[in-house]
């Protein structure tokens, strides 16, 4: 469980607590929260703890120590990955945020895991480089991300067949802003951005949502991980967040998968895949939810869904590029230095200045990264600097 800490590893670690006699959670890792780390082993008691942070190792071992468990301790992203592509997992959750889970995802995948895939980030940054491996080295990858869940569920586990499948179809919230104009938007804070109407995120996760880059990010990775062409994955928006997404055939009909918004859903899917398991979840009631909506996306006041499509027409390292401007354009956001709609600006800006190269390997997309993220916040000094 890469990422144990966070929303996505508890509802995980919820699923496999309900199936004692069919799952353990054999590595648990978390980024820098010790205390949680260690309170998870106590319950979960993992053969292996990391802690991505090298200088809280210490902390980590003598916790663990003191809580008398025999759960060993490790530090680093080297150890990370290595864990995750070790003999001690045969499944691994890859939930971390960001480019931070690229190089255990890729590990992962290499050593033939099932991976079940909740960090985006990893198909946006390194797409082709990550289904690649997946495919040479045989590893089996369940999107977790509901909607392509969904997806991956109405194609019953397939790649899609571009004679058989007209359309993937994506469906978004709308997040806290839906139907706010630019006007109202240029005054949103951090709490209100955060505030999503049907999820449980992360602060970085629900500001994307928020701009609706979650769902530019999700018309990428859906490219890579189904095999569809960036003019065949539309985005409906859907407040009721029901219907998780959808894939319309050749024929016309249209499927889709509905749950509830809760994660417990797709990774009850993923673990168990082909078979079904309890994940905690009632299905939702339709009759008392009454009417399920859709309307198109307003992609002039939420510019980065746009942003998101032109990074993937541009491929090689737009896509590491598009992802580290956001993610450093959502930091300053959320720490109050920049205002909601300057979030795309300084995306569109950092994607300009790019030098889009081919992504031929994962030294070539981290430098991409680098770069970006080295513009985006020079850029955000300027800006700084101007209105002191």
């Amino acid at each position: 469980m890469l990422g144990a800490t966070g929303s996505i590893g508890a509802s995980a670690l919820d699923v496999i607590a309900r199936h004692p006699e069919r799952f353990t959670a054999s590595v648990l890792s978390a980024n820098a929260r010790v205390e949680d780390l260690i309170a998870l082993c106590r319950r979960h008691r993992p053969a292996h703890a990391v802690i991505v942070q090298p200088e809280r190792y210490a902390d980590l071992r003598d916790g663990l120590a003191a809580a008398g468990l025999p759960t060993r301790a490790h530090a680093g992203p080297e150890a990370l990955a290595a864990l995750a592509a070790g003999p001690d997992c045969d499944t691994v959750i890859a939930a971390i945020v960001g480019a931070a889970g690229m190089a255990s995802t890729l590990a992962a995948a290499r050593a033939g895991k099932r991976l079940l895939l909740a960090n985006k980030e990893s198909v946006v940054l390194a797409g082709d480089l990550l289904m690649s491996a997946v495919r040479e080295h045989a590893a089996e990858l369940i999107p977790i991300d509901s909607e392509h869940n969904a997806i991956f569920q109405c194609l019953h586990g397939q790649a899609a067949d571009l004679g058989r499948v007209r359309r993937l179809i994506l469906t978004a919230s709308g997040g806290p802003f839906l139907n706010r104009g630019r006007a109202e938007l240029a005054h949103a804070t951090a709490a209100q951005a955060c505030n999503h109407p049907n999820w449980k995120m992360g602060r970085k996760i629900s500001v994307d949502s928020a701009t609706l880059m979650n769902k530019g990010l999700e018309v990428i990775e859906a490219h890579w991980l189904f095999g569809m062409p960036a003019e065949r994955i539309d985005v409906l928006v859907h407040p009721q967040s029901i219907v998780h997404s959808m894939v319309e055939h050749a024929d016309g009909s249209v499927l889709a998968q509905m749950g509830r918004p809760d994660m417990r859903t797709t990774l009850a899917c993923g673990l168990a895949w082909p078979e079904r398991v309890d994940s905690g979840v009632a299905a939702p009631d339709l009759g008392a939810i009454g009417a399920l909506s859709f309307q198109p996306p307003d992609r002039a006041t939420f510019a980065c869904l746009d942003l998101a499509y032109a990074a993937l027409a541009a491929g090689g390292t737009a896509g590491a590029t598009l992802n580290a401007a956001n993610e450093v354009a959502v930091a300053a956001f959320l720490e109050g230095r920049i205002g909601f709609l300057d979030i795309p600006a300084v995306i569109a800006d950092t994607l300009d200045a790019a030098d889009h190269q081919p992504a031929g390997d994962l030294d070539v997309l981290l430098a991409a990264d680098a770069a970006a993220r080295a513009h985006a916040a020079a850029r955000l000094s300027r800006q700084a600097g101007a209105m002191a």
